[in-house]
């Protein structure tokens, strides 16, 4: 198959199955907005770059703490090999492709239609292996599908009800699974810096992306996570350099952006 026919093909398969959507924790003006942003997703320089800017941080976070988990040395080549990892809110496939390339086997699920039709043409054009879906947590879980490691990178706080949300992902995750979830602390200073500065002063995200009120604190997120049998493990702040341009892990500054490593029981 070349690859003019394989992304035909990617086109033609975006349709969600029947009822995939329907009683989730999906929320359908988020969805809408997302909609509208799909052929941003792989622009660098474009609504997304913040993401594209903060993708590598996260990715090493996600590789050192799923490899270490499953007795891998992450700086082996694909340390994820072989691995069923589930990406839950995947977008356009920002974190489903490095992930298949560090050898995973990647589910990419989103609600977003015009997002899954972007992920899976963007992944036939350059050969990559991954199962895209037009569905959400719940319903995945529903199908009984189980994976060694769960990803969930800035979705929980566009969700409509996130004890439905962290339940799915919990009943997705094997036991001893580890799971990755990034978000944003609900904090005067993510309200000054995530909302009025980079949606409404700088432009750097779409103006609507986020309500502030859905944001999470990590004491939140960690009890929610808690109360489905997951071990919380690691709560790393993300810290956005203007001067730098970049990203980085720290230990005390959780006030905006931060990452969070659990791991569902073995029993």
């Amino acid at each position: 198959m070349t690859p003019r026919q394989s992304t035909r093909t990617a086109a033609r398969s975006a349709a969600p199955d029947a009822g995939s959507l329907a009683g989730a924790s999906v929320d359908p003006a988020d969805i809408a907005r997302f909609e509208a942003l799909a052929h941003s997703w792989w622009d660098p320089n474009g609504k997304m770059k913040e993401l594209h800017r903060m993708n590598p941080l996260r990715i090493g976070f996600i590789r050192d703490r799923f490899a270490g988990a499953h007795g891998r040395d992450p700086l082996a080549h694909r340390p994820l090999a072989g691995l069923r990892i589930a990406d839950v809110g995947c977008g356009g496939g920002l974190s489903s492709e490095p992930l298949a390339r560090l050898g995973a086997e990647v589910t990419g699920i989103d609600a977003s239609q015009e997002g899954i039709g972007v992920a899976r043409l963007h992944a036939a054009e350059r050969g990559l292996d991954i199962d895209y879906r037009q569905t959400t947590a719940e319903a995945l879980a529903e199908s009984g599908a189980k994976f060694d490691a769960v990803v969930a990178l800035e979705i929980v706080e566009h969700v409509a009800d996130v004890a439905s949300f962290l339940g799915a992902l919990a009943r997705l995750a094997r036991p001893g699974a580890p799971l990755v979830m990034s978000t944003l602390n609900r904090t005067p200073k993510s309200f000054a810096l995530g909302i009025v500065a980079a949606e409404y002063v700088l432009g750097i995200v779409p103006k609507g992306t986020h309500n502030w009120r859905q944001f999470l604190r990590p004491s939140e997120l960690a009890r929610g996570l808690r109360d489905q049998r997951f071990a919380v493990e690691e709560i790393k702040g993300m810290v956005y350099s203007p001067l730098k341009g970049d990203w980085s892990l720290s230990d005390r500054d959780l006030d905006v952006n931060y990452l969070l490593a659990a791991a569902k029981p073995d029993a």
